[in-house]
């Protein structure tokens, strides 16, 4: 933030020193000008309250934090711009306030993998809890309606769950981050406001109900794919069994191959002190293709190679992108292979 009137003054007299004709000149007295209101803003900036800005620390990275129930996930941004001094941050994949666990934070260069790591598989545990149906989907919410479901055993619940396994479609919740028209979902739902919402095509790899804890509430767990609204998976059960139900203790252990038990809290005094995986890897669960200098300076400029010269790795998924590394272990960018070209989707800067 500049002070107005201490470069004004600057320019008058840098103006009377110089004069106003020479053009060359006048670009010099636009920098002394500012250097002149930088070495006198102490008195006027200072007293309105308004001070230099800290420095970007220029950290690159990912971090693994397990977060805790209370928080939102913007929340937990936010605590890890100020522990590391990194303004560019972000998440891969929303947790909801009451839901625990896995949550990936990229900073500085690595939020530009933040997609790729939001499309990892994730595994969550819960509870299923029958005989209610609630406005959240959840035990955080009120509760709508009451069924009696005492007759429904372990083996009812399971042989229900296994019809959600596979490519379904399913409808987000009014509780979502969902935008519709600019809005999200959840913002309409606390105004109590209900819209029309079309249903998803989202991947459920695994349904498995474990246990019963208590009279009508069973622990499960669930892994699947990106967009997958697990208390959705629990609310259609629900219906399925011929009643309702909602979820509790909603916990993401796992996102790709990262783990809530490796993570950090917010809360940890340790917090901010964690060492960030590398953007490299951050990016583990990519396959990867190692080139050497000549290869990966074009690969730095972004350029578009033929299989012949730049192959898949031997587990590439076409449907995916895959990692190109240099020899040292860095990562270059992301390549994504169409038809016979390797065409980059990302590339990070080399410092």
């Amino acid at each position: 933030m500049r002070c107005a009137s201490s470069e004004a003054t600057g320019f008058r007299v840098l103006r009377t020193l110089v004069g106003t004709r020479d053009c060359v000149r006048l670009q010099s007295c636009c920098c002394l000008a500012r250097a002149y209101a930088v070495s006198n803003s102490n008195d006027v900036c200072h007293a309105e309250g308004v001070g230099r800005k800290t420095k970007d620390s220029g950290v690159d990275g990912l971090l693994v934090v397990d977060k805790p129930a209370g928080w939102t996930s913007h929340d937990v941004v936010a605590k890890c711009r100020g522990a590391y001094r990194q303004r560019r941050c972000g998440h891969a994949g929303t947790l909801d306030p009451g839901a625990t666990g896995t949550l990936l934070v990229g900073f500085g260069h690595c939020t530009k993998l933040l997609p790729y790591l939001t499309a990892l598989p994730k595994v969550y545990t819960t509870e299923i809890v029958l005989g209610a149906t609630t406005s959240t989907l959840d035990d955080s919410g009120d509760v709508l309606q009451r069924f009696d479901m005492s007759a429904v055993t372990l083996d009812a619940v399971r042989v229900a769950s296994a019809q959600f396994v596979g490519d379904i479609d399913q409808i987000p919740p009014m509780v979502s981050a969902v935008q519709i028209g600019g809005v999200r979902l959840h913002e309409l739902a606390r105004q109590g406001i209900e819209v029309e919402r079309a249903a998803r095509r989202v991947t459920v790899y695994r349904y498995d109900v474990i246990s019963q804890v208590a009279p009508g509430v069973f622990s499960a767990e669930v892994e699947c794919g990106s967009g997958t609204y697990v208390r959705s998976l629990v609310d259609d059960l629900g219906r399925v069994l011929g009643g309702g139900a909602h979820l509790r203790n909603l916990r993401r252990t796992r996102s790709g191959s990262f783990l809530a038990a490796d993570g950090v809290s917010p809360d940890s005094e340790a917090f901010g002190t964690r060492a960030l995986f590398s953007p490299n890897n951050a990016m583990r669960d990519y396959p990867q293709a190692v080139v050497g200098d000549t290869l990966a300076a074009q690969v730095a400029n972004g350029v578009v190679f033929s299989a012949a010269v730049l192959s898949p790795p031997p587990d590439f998924a076409t449907e995916g992108p895959y990692r190109v590394v240099s020899e040292s272990g860095g990562l270059l960018a992301l390549y994504r292979q169409v038809v016979d070209k390797a065409c980059p989707v990302v590339v990070l800067p080399t410092r």
